[in-house]
């Protein structure tokens, strides 16, 4: 039906290349392009093993256009999934308008010099993509992605107002490794670290970092403590759905990764700014990343699972009404069909399923949107199809 070209070499490239593979009647030609050629190797060896499926490999620098531009314009793609750097979203979407393909990304923009990410970079192309005739995807992973499209579905089918949303997030899966980082480490810490921010009565509230917390209990998991960190998808869904009262996004920590991460911001190490280091400029962040184990290889021993889900609260026919949808998918799981882990799969498969939404003209007009624009029902029976079912709760307590 289409020929998509994958730029990331990543646990979550991994996870779309895999699932794209399992879908040929609607991907019909797969192409898998990253900074280093050999990591695109490995995967498609092991996809022509699990699926006997052949995916073509390119070398490319997202960081440049130009490199993009050549890339796109020699395999002709009709959409680019991006699980490139958030940092590299702006050339990739340069590029997709320079030679006319469509684009879906998991991540929202955040400058490389600064850890900041917001999407008005991404909605600032909104007229050219329109212009062009070309759709762009935003957010199209599990959070945010899921949670989005959740939030979406909640809206049609059983609010008239969606007053109070929480966006619970809970990893209770266990590496064996003392410190270690489920997806890039360089945009993980960035993003666990900054100050926490969430809407309230039309404004946002910052916090200190991991100033809010309390325990929260997720299904098949039990209590886990929760801090209020903030997310690119509230953002977005403030925007989409003008009833909101409140909107935060909570994340499960335990208390040793806390540890690591203070003192990893404490010795500097946490730096995003260059400095010198026998006579060559590192940045410190950078260095950490390659010496902290890889997200991707964590999954052969990863137990447990994840928890994720919107909690939400809102007036239906005249009455107050509370609904929790959620996934919770176990690490041992997504080893067994892609070799990653379950924080690798929950973002991988929702990329797949937007893409494949998109090449059925399902999910397709010209412009840049968040998931939550497009019609939730399709998406979320995808989900229960593709490896991410999910399971509602209605009227019961929401502890928030």
């Amino acid at each position: 039906m289409g020929k998509v070209l994958i730029i990331g070499a990543g646990g979550v490239g991994t996870v779309v290349v895999h699932k794209v593979a399992q879908n040929v009647s609607v991907f019909t030609d797969i192409v898998l392009a990253s900074r280093t050629l050999s990591k695109c190797a490995i995967i498609a060896a092991d996809v022509k093993k699990r699926t006997g499926i052949t995916i073509k490999t390119a070398q490319v620098d997202a960081d440049s256009v130009a490199e993009l531009v050549a890339l796109f314009r020699a395999e002709k793609p009709e959409l680019v999934i991006n699980v490139a750097l958030p940092y590299q979203d702006l050339t990739i979407m340069d590029a997709c308008l320079e030679c006319g393909v469509n684009y879906l990304d998991t991540a929202n923009y955040e400058p490389k010099d600064e850890a900041k990410f917001e999407y008005s970079w991404q909605w600032a192309y909104q007229d050219k993509f329109k212009k062009a005739g070309l759709t762009a995807m935003l957010g199209c992973g599990f959070d945010p992605g899921v949670t989005s499209v959740y939030t979406a579905y909640a809206a049609k089918h059983y609010f008239d107002e969606i007053h109070y949303l929480d966006i619970v997030d809970c990893n209770a899966g266990d590496h064996g490794k003392a410190f270690a980082t489920n997806f890039n480490p360089e945009i993980n810490i960035r993003e666990v670290s900054q100050r926490g921010k969430y809407y309230q009565n039309g404004k946002w509230i910052e916090t200190e970092p991991h100033e809010i917390h309390k325990p929260l209990n997720y299904p098949g998991i039990g209590p886990k403590e929760s801090y209020v960190i903030y997310h690119e998808e509230l953002e977005s869904l403030v925007k989409n759905f003008p009833t909101l009262k409140r909107a935060r996004f909570w994340m499960t920590f335990g208390q040793e990764y806390l540890t690591h991460l203070r003192v990893i911001q404490n010795i500097g190490m946490a730096r995003i700014d260059e400095v010198e280091y026998n006579g060559v400029k590192i940045v410190p962040i950078q260095f950490l990343k390659a010496v902290l184990p890889n997200p991707g290889d964590l999954g052969e021993n990863y137990t447990g699972e994840t928890s994720i889900g919107c909690r939400i609260r809102g007036i239906k026919d005249g009455k107050e009404a509370t609904y929790y949808v959620y996934n919770n998918c176990k690490h041992q799981d997504a080893y067994n069909e892609t070799g990653t882990q379950g924080v690798s799969y929950t973002t991988g498969v929702p990329a797949m399923i937007g893409a494949m939404l998109f090449l059925q003209g399902i999910w397709r007009k010209p412009g840049v949107f968040n998931v939550e624009e497009f019609n939730p029902d399709p998406f979320m029976d995808m989900l229960n199809k593709h490896g991410l079912p999910w399971h509602e709760i209605h009227n019961g307590e929401l502890e928030l």
